[in-house]
């Protein structure tokens, strides 16, 4: 549970940015996404090798040019 502690004198908007930037470094947002439909092991590897290649090459794009 995230808790943000409200400082004397301080706004409601500035203590509710603060929860929002603690709750997105959290990345509890992204695996209720994942969670949402079942993906087998085997594409998930592939997504993870395909991403992989991609900044692999975009590495070397930014090496050689």
């Amino acid at each position: 549970m995230i808790k943000v502690p409200v400082k004397e004198g301080e706004s409601i908007e500035r203590a509710l940015k603060r929860f929002k930037r603690k709750f997105e470094r959290t990345g509890a947002l992204k695996e209720v996404r994942t969670r949402q439909a079942y993906a087998k092991p085997s594409v998930v590897n592939r997504a993870q090798m395909i991403k992989a290649v991609y900044v692999e090459q975009l590495r070397r794009a930014e090496r050689e040019g």
